[in-house]
C-alpha cells in the first residue's frame, strides 16, 4: 500500500488550532452543540450556529461536532458501556478502521480528544482509502496484545469492503495474527457499521452510531491508552458536569 503519508501525526496549525487560546472556546462550542442537540435542532444547522458563533474554522469545528451529543444520546450510551472485567468471555465485534486508524493516530502524535460520552475521538479520516502508514504494524500489535488482555470469547474485525485498499489490510491483520496465534475472524462487508449493531456481541468502537445502536460497547480506546499510552495528550472538550446535567 504505497502512499506518501508515513504517518497520521498532526496537520502544522493544530498546534495553533487546538492550543489553550482556544480551548475555552472549543469546550463552550461543545457544550453549546450538545444543547441544541438535545432540543432537536438538526445537527449541520447547529453546528453551523455554534462555530458561526465561536468564530471556528472548518477543522477546529470537526472535534466539535464528534465530541458532543444530545443529553438522551449521553444517557443511554452509558447504560450499554461495559466495563472491561465484563468482556471476558463475550464476543467482540472491532469496528476496523475506526479503532486501527485511532490507536494509529495516538502512536504518531495526533491530536485525540475526550467527548461528552466519555469516548476518544481523533479528527482523522480516510477520504475512501485507506493507507498503511509507519505504526501500522506496531499499531495492529498493540491492540492484539490489549484484546488477548481482555480474555473474550471472540474476536472479529469487520473493515468497509468498497475501501481502498481494504483487502491488504485484512491479509496485514491476518499474517500478524497467526505469527501471535491470535484467533482472529476478518469480515470484509459492505456496511460494518451496521452489521457490527445487528450483532449480539460487544462493539469496539468510538463511531457514534454504531455505540448508539450496539447492544453493548466497550471503550476501548480509552481503555488502551490508560494501561499502555498513558503518556499520550488528550484534549478534553466534554463541558463541564454543572453546564449538562442529565
Amino acid at each position: 500500500m504505497p502512499s506518501k503519508q508515513k504517518n497520521r501525526g498532526q496537520h502544522p496549525e493544530d498546534p495553533t488550532l487546538f492550543g489553550p487560546k482556544h480551548l475555552p472556546a472549543l469546550r463552550a462550542a461543545t457544550a453549546d452543540l450538545s444543547w441544541l442537540l438535545s432540543r432537536d435542532y438538526p445537527l449541520t444547522a447547529a453546528l453551523k450556529l455554534v462555530g458561526d458563533r465561536y468564530r471556528l474554522n472548518v477543522r477546529q469545528r470537526k472535534p466539535v461536532q464528534r465530541c458532543a451529543c444530545s443529553d438522551a444520546q449521553q444517557a443511554h450510551r452509558r447504560t450499554r458501556q461495559l466495563l472491561p472485567a465484563a468482556l471476558a468471555g463475550r464476543s467482540l465485534q472491532i469496528d476496523g478502521f475506526n479503532i486501527l486508524i485511532s490507536v494509529e493516530a495516538a502512536l504518531s502524535g495526533a491530536l485525540l480528544f475526550r467527548a461528552r460520552d466519555g469516548a476518544i475521538r481523533d479528527i482523522a479520516s480516510i477520504h475512501g482509502s485507506y493507507r498503511r502508514v509507519n505504526q501500522t504494524p506496531e499499531a495492529i500489535a498493540l491492540i492484539g496484545e490489549m484484546l488477548t488482555q481482555l480474555s473474550p470469547a471472540g474476536v472479529t474485525w469487520y473493515l468497509d469492503q468498497p475501501v481502498s485498499n481494504s483487502g491488504r489490510l485484512k491479509t496485514q491483520l491476518r499474517e500478524i495474527a497467526e505469527v501471535r496465534n491470535w484467533d482472529w475472524k476478518i469480515e470484509l462487508v459492505y456496511n460494518p457499521d451496521k452489521v457490527i449493531a445487528e450483532q449480539a456481541g460487544v462493539a469496539l468502537s468510538g463511531d457514534s452510531w454504531v455505540i448508539d445502536h450496539a447492544e453493548h460497547w466497550f471503550n476501548f480506546l480509552r481503555y488502551l491508552l490508560a494501561e499502555r499510552l498513558p503518556e499520550v495528550p488528550v484534549l478534553d472538550l466534554s463541558p463541564p458536569a454543572a453546564a449538562t446535567a442529565l
